[in-house]
């Protein structure tokens, strides 16, 4: 039934009035990948290239955020990918506030619904909105980089990472390094962590046989902690 209702809510973003934004899309773009994740991705907003396809991250971000999976143990296929806002902004501006609060009851319902163990939050949009979702102060990107975090979404008990933007690397290539020790180390034994707790709905897939070896430097600093620093 939840599968079910993943897809209905899928086609309700597609016909969705709810901003300004609907009237310069060409597409909305609400989201893909398996009912049961294990992991989810959530970006800021769609781009040209997202906008003219109607999925997430089909441009060159999303080719990068496709191999920065990989050094987490994933494969895009077992992860699902969508975006605080889900028609593209004219221009690729920042997303409003107004427009961002009319898509938030669409992310609630899919992390609700879905039910992952890990949600990835890359960019300061996002990881701002999961923040708050999750009832936890936000400290900015830079602070909240490197940990774990936990909090509840739509009644669904999950970890938190933040991460930069593939876009942002693409810009400034000098955070590719960051973005993929990001994957390669913190985000990667999150996963692993997240995995070994086991329970929900989500699933996270064979992908990641390779990363259970007992690790001897243990699940990582910071993981599972509390928000300390100061907001943004």
């Amino acid at each position: 039934m939840a599968g079910s209702r993943l897809r209905i809510l899928e086609e309700e973003v597609r016909r969705c009035t709810r901003c300004p934004l609907h009237a310069t899309r060409t597409h909305a773009v609400p989201g893909e990948g398996p009912e049961e994740a294990g992991v989810m991705v959530v970006g800021e907003a769609p781009g040209r290239m997202e906008d003219k396809l109607g999925r997430p991250f089909v441009g060159p971000a999303g080719k990068l955020l496709d191999s920065l999976l990989e050094l987490a143990g994933l494969s895009r296929s077992e992860v699902y990918i969508t975006n605080v806002v889900k028609c593209r902004p004219p221009g690729n501006r920042d997303p409003r506030e107004e427009e961002i609060e009319a898509c938030l009851p669409y992310l609630v319902e899919q992390i609700s619904l879905i039910r992952p163990k890990l949600v990835i939050a890359v960019g300061r949009h996002a990881g701002r909105t999961i923040f708050r979702l999750a009832s936890l102060r936000w400290p900015g990107l830079a602070k909240a980089r490197g940990r774990a975090w936990r909090g509840r979404i739509g009644g669904v008990e999950v970890s938190i990472a933040v991460t930069y933007h593939p876009a942002a690397a693409l810009y400034n290539p000098g955070l590719r390094g960051e973005l993929e020790k990001d994957f390669s180390d913190v985000i990667r034994r999150i996963v692993g962590e997240a995995l070994s707790r086991g329970g929900g709905r989500g699933r996270i897939g064979g992908g990641l046989d390779r990363w259970l070896s007992p690790d001897p430097g243990g699940p990582g600093e910071g993981a599972g902690g509390d928000v300390d620093s100061q907001g943004e």
